[in-house]
């Protein structure tokens, strides 16, 4: 039960960014409160990398730890619940949650990451993070030399190829329908070896989350081990629109180097707010946050 309703800070969103953001706030002896609804977007991952000190942990493990970490500060809060809506007033910021509760703060931090917009393909969703996956960094060493594709078309596909040839000579681009590559990069992808597919994917044939085939419409299959695709996403929270916080062409919410967005007040950091998507991103993101967050309430009062 969280009887106070003031804080200085309220962190939404409280995976990697969001508790390394409260650690900084906490360590300078801030009051914070984070709001989490405890869904993650890498909750079906079964192994975090790249990452020292926690290569190859459960991600799940790695927040858990760093929650126990961070609440050790005793003027952090943490409430399990979803932030579903934000005004700013004279003072600062008021924050709804599913509940009911109410909440203020001077400023306030998104670290609600996206949503991944899956395919209506089927298998897609049981894979992803497991065997289909977004990232060489995070999950390429693993696959090495196994059987992989990319689903994906164009700067995209041709950009992911060229990450993951040094990877494996077992390269497949799936385009899901007719490739769109310039002469040029066709031509550089026909020198590597790789093989461009046009035909349409209906299903990812799986067992437990790892690929076997994925599976045609015309009923062929090709054999696979992993599958990289480049999806769509969206934001996961829809509070930093509706507080009027700028987004780039890509969908992220826009920040400067301090974290800042364009409304005074406001912050974001992790993967709603960075292309690149890791956990030590993440953390590094949300310990910069944290500082900036601080400076700033030094400077309004001292």
């Amino acid at each position: 039960m969280i009887d106070n309703k003031n804080f200085e800070v309220i962190i939404i969103g409280g995976s990697y960014a969001g508790l390394s953001a409260a650690m900084a706030l906490g360590r300078s002896l801030r009051s914070v409160l984070i709001i989490d609804s405890g869904l993650p977007c890498n909750r079906q991952t079964p192994h975090s990398h790249n990452f020292i000190t926690h290569d190859g942990d459960k991600p799940s493990e790695i927040a858990e730890k760093a929650k126990a970490d961070v609440l050790k500060y005793n003027t952090i809060s943490f409430l399990n619940d979803s932030a579903i809506n934000g005004k700013k007033d004279e003072d600062g910021f008021i924050i709804t949650t599913q509940s009911g509760k109410e909440f203020y703060a001077k400023k306030v931090i998104f670290a609600t990451g996206i949503s991944d917009t899956m395919p209506e393909i089927k298998g897609f969703a049981a894979c992803w993070g497991i065997s289909v996956i977004h990232c060489p960094y995070c999950h390429g060493y693993e696959f090495r030399g196994k059987h992989t594709g990319i689903l994906a078309n164009g700067a995209s596909a041709f950009h992911l190829a060229s990450m993951v040839d040094n990877l494996t000579d077992k390269l497949t681009i799936y385009t899901n329908g007719k490739a769109d590559f310039t002469e040029e990069q066709t031509i550089k992808i026909k020198q590597h070896n790789i093989a461009i597919i046009e035909a349409t994917i209906t299903e990812v044939e799986h067992q437990n989350g790892l690929i076997k085939n994925v599976i045609f419409s015309n009923g062929t299959s090709n054999p696979l081990d992993a599958l990289y695709a480049s999806l769509p996403f969206t934001q996961h929270s829809v509070i930093p629109e509706s507080l009027g916080c700028e987004l780039t062409e890509h969908g992220h919410i826009k920040i400067n180097l301090f974290q800042e967005t364009n409304i005074n007040g406001v912050f974001a950091c992790g993967d709603n707010s960075n292309m690149m998507r890791s956990v030590a991103l993440a953390v590094s993101s949300g310990n910069v946050t944290g500082a900036v967050v601080n400076g700033r309430l030094v400077e309004e009062k001292f």
